[in-house]
């Protein structure tokens, strides 16, 4: 059997990987950035219609209740939660078993046995106004076919994630109107990672990067290197980014987060030369999705690698008030949308994110995507860690809400309590002593 025979399992090259309705967008917004030639590593997909076939043979109970109080919402979390365990846990039925086996093989022959990553490509994912970033996983560096299986359903599964139905509801809408597909590469060796935004408020792109992974930056657990580049391509400046910090819970643990003194100031990643090629992609993925576009790539012993292209939200919001440009000012990186004033909540784990009351600006180290269940009640987010690529700044830009990410020492320098103003154009958070 060959990977064209299948109808549910085939090569991100082949026409079907184009149609988002079978594969997702991610999926097919990668499939034409390589139909394009762009360079993206080579995989396949797995179609929705396996997603659906699979919950078919488990014979689940999909109606979720759609009210808001709290009985509704308690039915909806215990039929989400057997939902999930049912997918997580029980085989995969045969009709799909077959031609995914077939896959996997000849891609793992095909690299030479690099472990793979297996990706989510929900529908609702990557489309405007709803990017879904950081609300699901990946499973990346898997080796056994065991763990290939495993990883597969566990991405089936995580639609009906707790986060993935709060994310949801707030759009009206419940995991059982739509369907996951999957995509499914090998993993990427790579010297460097990170992302891009291909407009920004000064009508110049975006280039964020690290040393290894990018998901260091998707997680919002490092200040990433920052590229400035013309739409000519010309690089305007560099702000070099910093080490990443040890992450815990000071409620709970004697080694949370290492101190400011112990910043890994560095180098940047990238050369000019590097810069302006990964630029020349960037613009090329906006003209291929006709829009701006934000991505995700990882750069190897090969070259560059697009792993990721989404509709970049662009929202303004209402202009600073002159009036704060007297009171003490920390500069970060934006997320590129808004400006908002509230009572300054100073959280320093997410065990303490019940402080945080409606019209709050948080503040806070870690800019994870787990912190986007609150963005619809604060009036701004300020971040230690993170910079204007990472998952929560695409959902803050989805939403409006301003946000300044990699402020030094944000949760020491600003008083708990205390009034607070965000730009999330310009990057620059003030307070009131």
């Amino acid at each position: 059997m060959t990977l064209s025979q299948a109808s549910l399992v085939f090569p991100i090259t082949a026409p079907a990987a184009l149609l988002p309705e079978r594969v997702g967008p991610k999926a097919a917004n990668l499939a034409a950035l390589g139909r394009a030639g762009l360079p993206i590593p080579e995989g396949f997909c797995i179609e929705a219609d396996a997603y659906w076939i699979q919950l078919a043979a488990l014979g689940l109970d999909l109606t979720i209740p759609r009210g808001r109080d709290d009985v509704d919402v308690m039915r909806a979390r215990r039929q989400a939660i057997a939902v999930r365990l049912a997918l997580s846990a029980r085989p995969i039925v045969n009709q799909i078993l077959e031609p995914l086996l077939g896959a996997w093989q000849l891609l793992r022959e095909s690299t030479g046995g690099v472990p793979l990553a297996v990706r989510s490509s929900s529908l609702v994912e990557d489309r405007h106004g709803s990017s879904c970033a950081g609300q699901f996983e990946s499973y990346l560096g898997l080796d056994s076919q065991a763990d290939f299986l495993t990883a597969v359903r566990a991405c089936w599964a995580s639609l009906w994630s707790p986060r993935m139905l709060r994310y949801l509801q707030g759009q009206g809408a419940s995991p059982a109107d739509t369907a996951m597909a999957v995509l499914v590469q090998p993993l990427i060796d790579a010297r460097a990672s990170g992302g891009g935004l291909s407009r920004t408020a000064a009508g110049s792109m975006l280039l964020s990067a690290t040393s290894g992974l990018g998901s260091a930056i998707a997680q919002g657990e490092v200040v990433p290197d920052r590229y400035d580049v013309a739409r000519d391509g010309t690089l305007i400046g560099v702000t070099a980014g910093s080490g990443r910090h040890a992450a815990g819970c000071h409620q709970h643990s004697a080694d949370a987060v290492s101190p400011p003194g112990g910043r890994d100031l560095r180098s940047p990643c990238l050369s000019v030369e590097r810069v302006q090629e990964l630029a020349g992609y960037l613009a090329g993925a906006e003209r291929i999705m006709g829009r701006a576009v934000e991505i995700e790539w990882a750069l190897d012993a090969t070259g560059f690698k697009l792993l990721q292209s989404r509709p970049l939200s662009l929202q303004q919001g209402a202009a600073p008030d002159p009036a704060w440009s007297q009171h003490p000012r920390a500069r970060g990186q934006p997320a590129g949308v808004g400006w908002g004033t509230g009572r300054a909540c100073v959280v320093t784990c997410e065990c303490e994110l019940s402080r945080v009351g409606p019209g709050d600006v948080l503040i806070t180290r870690i800019a994870g995507p787990a912190l986007g269940r609150i963005l619809a009640r604060v009036a701004g987010v300020v971040t230690e860690l993170g910079g204007s690529t990472s998952h929560l700044a695409s959902l803050a830009r989805e939403r409006g809400i301003p946000m300044v990410l990699g402020v030094r020492d944000a949760t020491q320098r600003i008083p708990d309590g205390r009034q607070v103003a965000v730009d999330g154009v310009a990057g620059v958070v003030r307070w009131i002593n």
